[in-house]
């Protein structure tokens, strides 16, 4: 069992499938020769060739368009997008077709395709390097999309995502690739998919984060305990499908509910969860539902991208707020 980063995590994960499985393709800008902009298909290239991992030019629809055809003959590729900030070339090949192969061909074909992409900001990134637009493939039907926030969730949520026989869109908070390290077992085994994960227990409020947020949501859940205030944390994983029970469990315990990601606010995962826990446990509620989050701006230049993002210590405030409310 070796102690891992995330994005060692990743790699051995992306290992692990190749030698289980010699129908798995990687495919993408640098991926092979370079081992990628973050170093995810670090030494892949070597070990397995390069027919299975391999460069593509500069062209995110060329990219996805292939891995696509690749998927509908009984391959396994896994695409990889640079950056997530480059993926909207591809979003005609994503929405139209590889979401709708399997509806539109009545189940005859599938599209067991994974689509790799780093997202979200804190390296002082250029723009275009920096997004956060999950929303808008949680939106799509026949999408999965499925975002770790740690080497070990890492590692079991992508081997899953390989072995799901449907589009998975796999978002990697690069902020946190080479954060901290855990003990991990290169066995291949699986995460489940379209659930989330209890990190912290606590009967006074709901925090409901992913991704690379969840470090601050842990860091607000620690320091808040010091005020006496017991804080829950779910880290919600897959945004789609959503495991809404989870969390409406969570929140009929607890009476209040945080909701912080690094998306801008309008149309994000958290005004879902919101319409979702109103309609369906409002009675549980003893205060109102709020969101921290980004702002409904371009995501800034390194210099004030830290104002951009959400800190702890808004987490922190937003919980006090909603104790105030008995």
């Amino acid at each position: 069992m070796n102690e891992l980063t995330m994005i060692e995590a990743i790699n051995q994960a992306l290992n692990n499938q190749m030698r289980a499985n010699d129908q798995l393709f990687i495919l993408g800008e640098d991926v092979g020769a370079n081992g990628g902009v973050f170093r995810a298909t670090d030494g892949l290239q070597n070990e397995f060739g390069m027919q299975r991992v391999f460069d593509t030019p500069l062209a995110e629809s060329a990219i996805v368009g292939m891995a696509i055809g690749m998927a509908s003959q009984g391959l396994t590729p896994v695409a990889e997008i640079q950056f997530m900030g480059f993926i909207y070339p591809a979003i005609d090949q994503i929405l139209n077709h590889a979401a709708r192969l399997r509806n539109r061909t009545r189940g005859r074909l599938s599209c067991p395709l994974v689509i790799r992409a780093p997202f979200g900001g804190g390296i002082h990134a250029p723009e275009h390097h920096s997004e956060s637009t999950e929303s808008i493939f949680a939106h799509i039907p026949g999408l999965r999309v499925v975002i770790p926030s740690s080497p070990a969730r890492a590692y079991g949520l992508l081997v899953a995502a390989i072995q799901d026989p449907d589009p998975v869109i796999f978002l990697e908070p690069k902020r946190i690739y080479r954060d901290g390290k855990q003990a991990i077992e290169d066995d291949g085994s699986a995460l489940p998919l379209d659930s989330c994960f209890l990190l912290r227990e606590g009967i006074d409020i709901s925090l409901i984060s992913w991704g690379a947020m969840i470090k601050e949501t842990l860091e607000a859940a620690t320091l808040l305990a010091k005020k006496g205030i017991d804080v829950e944390v779910i880290d919600v994983a897959t945004i789609k499908p959503l495991d809404i029970n989870s969390i409406i469990d969570s929140v009929k315990k607890t009476g209040r509910c945080i909701i912080a990601h690094e998306a801008a606010k309008t149309c994000g995962l958290g005004a879902e969860i919101s319409a979702l826990l109103a309609e369906k446990s409002i009675t549980a509620l003893l205060a109102p539902i709020q969101r921290v989050t980004g702002y409904d701006t371009v995501m800034p230049m390194f210099k004030n991208e830290q104002h951009y993002m959400p800190s702890s210590q808004r987490i922190i405030q937003a919980a006090i707020h909603a104790m105030e409310y008995r």
